[in-house]
């Protein structure tokens, strides 16, 4: 039987829930009544919002809302679109068109925000007095807290409208490369998704194999990705000392709601870990393996005792609900919409966006969901993972389009906290001994990959950023910075040769936002913290953590881990994080 057999038959999303199509009348008429009624809204407002009184400007806040998240739902429907096939010519033409016209319309809006900055803090407080306003709060402070970042309004028109042709254009080249590459592996020519999801087979031939298709290709192409991350490193360089941010990730803070000290102390207690995590635990795997050192195709190799089976789609689709289920029985209704609807797009095909991720759309719709699907375990974790984010958006919807979305710090809290669930439940089944230091391994290593990988990938960005500011930086000395930051936090039980240089063109991350990943640590070690809380609490936990999941971007990281007895500024509070890790590297190393 292949591999697409014994996964089943995929689920493919559907998006009529968005638009039928792109020829479709409601989306043609949403654009048209969008534009006009942001020009009407700008005509309303512009120059007064500070002799509005507070009821006055709620409202004005409410229609601003409702503007807004019409124009995000022909912009989801667009991007949905786009990363389903990023190579077929017409979509990617609709999707620039759509980006356009969007740009348009929201450049009439642009005035809003800016002269809600503007507004005098004693004025706005009494403003504030007006329930109408005060729901608003914490999307104000939020708004409020780049005041000091904005530029004048003609050049914040200018950035906001050039933003198409600039930074956006380069995403699309970047992502539309990337769908474009084959790889030659064993005489296949293989999509990105395909060639890594050899690294996971149990033939290190065929590992190997894949490592050097991918690296071969990588370096045909490095040129082109290179020049795709010098020009955004650049742009972000000159927008940056324009709105006088004091460092490259201050912004990437600002916007996660989050102290630039709490991510220090996360960086710094995480690198400090690198030899009792995963400098450990790759040189316990090489012993596994019989090998002296791993080679970098081995790191997330099946270990030699475990089976080589894939989970079928309705088998990945039973646990990870049931898993939710046995935590919460709303969590696990929830996530079982996405099922019975058709809300996922899971088959691996050439042209579509690599990876996956969860699409909230817009609070009157729903999210979607896109995975790349193929039976390993790590697939599996991955719809849990992905889940939670689905789950966490449709809990939060009702807080507005404004308010819904939460920062990335805690984005990634109940899609860390449904992968925990599901590994948990799938240990707890487990009898045999082999299997269970299989799944245990497993875990390690995507925790490994969640927490040590992407703060490696964090100081990569760190030095990256800083080094360009000194000039255009050549895809050998990228390479370079890659090979030394992969190394240092992997440490001398991982092989990293030279054709390993180039594997930092495929992380999206760096091109589509900067700085994005230290969320993953922040949200891996933060669940940590939250699962030791549940199983020391005699009752009460599930609804303070639904309720935690409720209020979307309504509060900052302080109020919602309060009732936790929790607190991100405290450097215990990543040690006790860590040492969950540690613990399961603990028991790893006594079997």
């Amino acid at each position: 039987m292949n591999e697409k057999a014994a996964v089943g038959d995929l689920p493919v999303w559907n998006l009529d829930d968005l638009y039928a199509g792109p020829d479709d009348p409601a989306l043609a008429r949403d654009l048209a009544d969008g534009l006009a009624a942001a020009r009407e809204f700008r005509a309303r407002h512009a120059g007064k919002l500070a002799t509005q009184d507070g009821a006055a400007l709620g409202q004005a806040i409410m229609d601003y809302e409702r503007l807004k998240e019409q124009l995000g739902r022909v912009g989801s429907f667009a991007g949905l679109l786009h990363a389903g096939n990023l190579s077929e010519a017409s979509i990617g033409r609709f999707y620039q068109t759509m980006q356009e016209r969007l740009n348009a319309i929201t450049a009439e809006l642009l005035f809003f925000t800016l002269e809600l900055n503007r507004l005098d803090a004693a004025a706005l407080a009494t403003k504030l007095a007006a329930p109408a306003l005060r729901r608003y709060r914490p999307w104000l402070d939020d708004l409020r807290a780049f005041r000091a970042h904005e530029l004048s309004d003609d050049l914040e028109r200018l950035l906001h409208e050039k933003q198409v042709a600039g930074r956006g254009a380069w995403v699309r080249l970047y992502d539309e490369t990337l769908a474009a590459l084959r790889f030659p592996v064993d005489g296949e020519r293989l999509t990105l998704e395909e060639a890594l999801n050899r690294f996971l087979d149990p033939q290190e031939a065929r590992r190997k194999a894949a490592a050097q298709g991918l690296s071969a290709v990588f370096a045909d192409n490095a040129r082109l990705l290179a020049h795709v991350h010098n020009t955004l490193l650049k742009d972000k360089e000159i927008e940056d000392t324009w709105r006088k941010y004091p460092s490259p990730a201050a912004e990437r803070h600002l916007a996660n709601q989050v102290e630039p000290e709490v991510v220090e102390a996360l960086r710094r207690a995480v690198s400090d870990a690198y030899p009792r995590l995963s400098h450990r635990y790759y040189r316990l795997k090489a012993g596994w393996l019989g090998k002296q050192r791993l080679d970098y195709w081995d790191r997330n190799a099946p270990l030699p005792e475990d089976e080589d089976r894939l989970t079928p789609w309705s088998e990945a689709r039973a646990l990870v609900l049931d898993a939710y289920g046995r935590f919460s029985p709303e969590l696990s209704a929830i996530g079982k919409r996405f099922f019975d609807n058709a809300w996922i797009d899971a088959p691996v095909r050439p042209g579509k966006v690599g990876g996956a991720f969860a699409h909230p759309t817009v609070p009157s719709a729903h999210p979607y969901l896109l995975l790349n699907y193929q039976g390993r375990a790590r697939d599996v974790m991955t719809l849990a993972h992905e889940l939670g984010h689905g789950v966490h958006q449709i809990l939060a919807a009702p807080q507005g389009y404004l308010m819904a979305d939460t920062p990335l710090t805690l984005a990634e809290t109940a899609s860390v906290f449904g992968e925990q669930l599901t590994f948990r439940a799938m240990l707890e089944n487990e009898r045999r001994p082999a299997r269970r230091r299989a799944l245990l391994a497993g875990k390690v290593e995507d925790m490994l990959n969640t927490v040590v990988r992407q703060i490696a990938f964090y100081e990569f960005e760190l030095a990256l950023h800083e080094e360009r500011r000194g000039g255009e930086l050549m895809p050998e000395r990228i390479g370079q910075i890659w090979l030394c930051v992969q190394g240092r936090s992997l440490g001398p039980a991982i092989h990293l040769p030279a054709e390993y240089a180039h594997y930092w063109c495929y992380i999206p991350h760096f091109v589509h936002t900067p700085f994005y990943v230290y969320a993953y640590a922040f949200g891996d070690c933060l669940v940590n913290s939250l699962y030791a809380v549940c199983q020391g609490a005699a009752h009460g936990f599930q609804a303070k953590y639904l309720e935690m999941l409720r209020a979307g971007g309504s509060k900052r990281h302080k109020e919602l881990l309060a009732p936790f007895g929790l607190d991100a500024s405290d450097p215990g509070f990543w040690r006790q994080g860590l040492s969950v890790l540690e613990g399961f590297i603990d028991q790893l190393e006594g079997l």
